[in-house]
């Protein structure tokens, strides 16, 4: 059990859960908070859903994402890449929040929706920062526990900021409610000043000249592509998730029709999911140590594809509190472990000399899938063919992304194309 235990609670792990809670908050701000704020303003729901648009930042980031890498600071670079980096982004995060505290969406909408935008773009800096600083802090060895610690913080991160500023609105206002909730930026920007710069960053040679300019732009994702296999990575970074995004949107439904009530929604779904979850984050970072990266991740693929069929059981169990216990619990570990070894996984694929980039390009690709599938493309499809239809298309449609991890593992390709920070130990 203690040797179980033993790498969260080394510092590099613990770096990674203070910075995930910096992550975590930005994300709530414009998100569930925000609408909220925007609701209690009179504004009407047309204007609050646009505002969703906002997290577009986070699905572009890749873009300047190289910025990262390859610009040096004046004065506090001396500090280090990541850490001046750190610092910056986390003070350009706290002034956005400050300025989405001032205005007042009843009078200044369109104010608002600027400020929205400044602050979904610091997040999203915030985040690339904070990525490029977590993997470049784990040992390879810390990959899994980092991960899960990392999303830990993060959702304590996204929590906290949401349950604080909705506590604070309530007594204050929305302005003292964003101004508390700015402060979630210090653990990542302090953790940066205590542990400081990573001991596996690569420094990337300085760039002076226009040709240089364009190659810290095009150098990560060439450094990518030029990988024996790396087609075939992006390939499973787009698929692996198709089933099970397309399941996730539905669960609701399938309540709603099967006649469950809030109550019961809310001990299964809200109660047991969460703990669940997070039981899975915390075997997730064991079994990736314990495995390796490619038994660990073939298992959550398995794991995930098999939860999307549970459903299909409850759909056909009916109005069952055990059926929905065991569905939900057993999807919520998946997604926990999933979530931890394919996390460190795609960390692991990153080039250290280009860390900050390279990362944010998987995780936008990740996310492409999520962008496309709709609830309205889930909702077509349940009432053209069922409900236990439905569920039994999102279990095969996680068979290609099973059997093509499974081809790149006996082929060789997933250690081929792996990056250094799944394989160096020191710089």
């Amino acid at each position: 059990m203690w040797a179980s235990i033993r790498p969260y609670l080394e510092k590099e792990s613990l770096a990674a859960f203070f910075v995930g809670v910096s992550s975590g908050f930005p994300y709530a701000m414009i998100g569930a908070t925000l609408t909220t704020r925007l609701a209690q303003d009179g504004i009407d729901k047309a204007t609050v859903t646009g505002f969703a648009l906002v997290f577009l930042a986070y699905n572009l980031k890749w873009s300047w994402a190289w910025i990262v890498d390859g610009v040096r600071l004046p004065v506090i670079g001396a500090l280090g890449q990541r850490v001046s980096w750190m610092l910056l982004s986390g003070l350009l995060v706290i002034a956005a929040a400050i300025n989405l505290a001032l205005v007042d969406p009843s009078q200044h909408i369109a104010a608002t929706v600027l400020a929205a935008v400044l602050l979904g773009v610091a997040g999203a800096t915030f985040d690339v920062v904070i990525d490029a600083y977590r993997i470049e802090t784990l040992k390879p060895y810390q990959l899994g526990t980092g991960s899960g610690m990392s999303q830990y913080g993060w959702r304590i991160g996204a929590a906290g900021a949401g349950a604080l500023a909705l506590v604070v609105a309530a007594r204050a206002g929305w302005e003292w409610a964003y101004l508390a909730c700015a402060a979630f930026a210090l653990p990542a920007m302090l953790t940066a000043v205590v542990l400081g710069e990573p001991a596996r960053h690569k420094i990337v040679i300085a760039r002076k000249g226009v040709g240089e300019v364009w190659q810290s732009i095009a150098g990560p994702f060439g450094e990518f592509f030029r990988r024996n296999g790396a087609w075939l990575v992006l390939a499973f970074i787009l698929v692996h998730k198709i089933g099970d995004k397309l399941a996730n949107l539905t669960f609701r439904l399938l309540f709603d029709d099967l006649g469950f009530s809030n109550d019961e929604i809310a001990l299964y779904d809200v109660g047991l999911g969460f703990w669940a979850f997070m039981v899975g984050i915390f075997v997730g970072g064991i079994i990736y140590a314990r495995m390796g990266v490619k038994q660990s991740v073939f298992l959550a693929l398995v794991l995930m594809a098999v939860s999307n069929l549970s459903f299909a059981g409850l759909a056909l169990a009916g109005h069952s509190n055990l059926g929905m216990a065991s569905a939900i619990g057993f999807e919520n570990f998946a997604s926990g472990y999933g979530g931890v070894v394919v996390v460190a996984y795609f960390s692991a694929l990153c080039d250290l000399r280009f860390t900050a980039a390279q990362y944010a390009l998987i995780s936008a690709a990740a996310s492409v899938v999520g962008r496309v599938l709709t609830g309205t493309t889930a909702g077509g499809l349940i009432e053209w063919i069922g409900y236990v239809n439905f569920y039994v298309l999102t279990t095969v449609l996680a068979l290609p992304g099973i059997a093509l991890f499974a081809w790149m593992m006996r082929s060789g390709l997933v250690d081929e194309a792996m990056g250094t920070a799944g394989t160096e130990t020191a710089p």
